[in-house]
């Protein structure tokens, strides 16, 4: 088990973004009718999840965990003690040191103190927005979301209690490039893209596995998986690599334990190479995902609370380091990087 405390401190390094205020007199119950005085985070408890579809989160409701959803709580913070009746409106800075303060543990508490640092979940907190606070809101929710490489927020399915925290992607999606070549959110493989991925690996349970291993295991499965995927395709004549990620200690006490095999175009110089297109055999069956496949971020006017957690394995701008003395495979290692 990860100890709580052992990311207290890591988290303290990190930082947040522009936070979201609730909407007012927004939202309801998925699939009932929307009430225009009430509003459904005012209710929100521990384990609920809410999703959105607009960018000023005004349709916001309480869905099934099962369902997709953008938000799960985990606890409701009030912060009248600190903040009383006179006190402005935080600014972002303060919501940052609230968040941290209130969000962090509360969140970690909610996991039974397993969480991945590397992996795909991100702390982020709610806040009642000016106009509440005006009117004496001083509750806050903190939740867990799914972001994407670059800060995008992506669908999420079932309680992060119960989930494999591990970073990644359904096969079929394509990770796109970002100005500065890192790795971004998911796009559609016909625009530009750093990596497509063409399968998952489960590693096995037990005691952890170290990196060299990973990539012996990794670098005969995920080629393996990558001549299915493609049909047999001769992947490095047509200037592609194949490779994959490896799991930290961290994120193997938290239990992840998959990993994605996927496909990039061979770097220049050292940096991540965009292309476009797919590898995947045309003549090949429909992919089948258990939920929607993730290609595309979710749009809305600001993040809805920063993401508090160490970036996932797909994060670094440089291409990934060789894990194979064959030139056309290799890996990627946990990295930190900001959004």
């Amino acid at each position: 088990m990860v100890l709580l405390g052992a990311f207290a401190g890591a988290f303290a390094l990190l930082g947040l973004s522009a936070f979201t205020s609730w909407p007012v007199g927004s939202g309801g119950t998925a699939g009932g009718t929307v009430s225009t005085t009430s509003n459904p985070v005012l209710a929100a408890e521990a384990g609920e999840c809410l999703n959105w579809t607009r960018p000023d989160l005004t349709d916001i409701a309480v869905v099934d965990c099962a369902q997709q959803h953008l938000f799960e709580v985990t606890g409701v913070a009030d912060i009248s003690a600190a903040h009383g009746p006179q006190a402005p409106f935080p600014d972002d800075a303060q919501w940052q040191q609230i968040s941290q303060e209130q969000c962090v543990q509360m969140s970690l508490t909610y996991l039974a103190g397993k969480f991945d640092p590397f992996g795909k979940y991100t702390v982020g907190p709610l806040n009642p927005g000016e106009r509440m606070w005006g009117q004496g809101e001083r509750t806050l929710r903190c939740g867990l979301q799914v972001a994407g490489p670059a800060g995008g927020l992506l669908p999420a399915y079932g309680s992060a209690r119960t989930q494999d925290q591990s970073d990644v992607y359904d096969p079929g999606v394509c990770l796109g490039i970002t100005e500065s070549r890192s790795v971004g959110d998911p796009v559609e493989c016909a625009k530009p893209h750093a990596y497509e991925i063409v399968g998952v690996v489960a590693l096995r349970p037990g005691d952890y596995l170290p990196p060299g291993e990973q990539d012996r295991l990794l670098g005969v499965e995920c080629g393996r998986i990558a001549a299915e995927y493609s049909g047999g395709a001769d992947l490095k004549a047509r200037g592609f690599i194949v490779t994959w990620d490896t799991r930290a200690p961290e994120s193997w006490a938290a239990g992840s334990r998959l990993v994605n095999c996927k496909v990039g175009a061979v770097p220049a110089n050292n940096v991540l190479t965009a292309w476009e297109g797919s590898v995947r055999n045309p003549n090949a069956p429909p992919l089948t995902t258990s939920n929607p496949p993730q290609t595309t971020t979710v749009q809305q006017d600001e993040p809805t609370g920063a993401p508090l957690h160490s970036e996932s394995n797909t994060s670094s701008s440089a291409p990934p380091s060789s894990g194979s003395d064959a030139p056309e495979t290799t890996t990627t290692t946990p990295t930190s990087r900001s959004r």
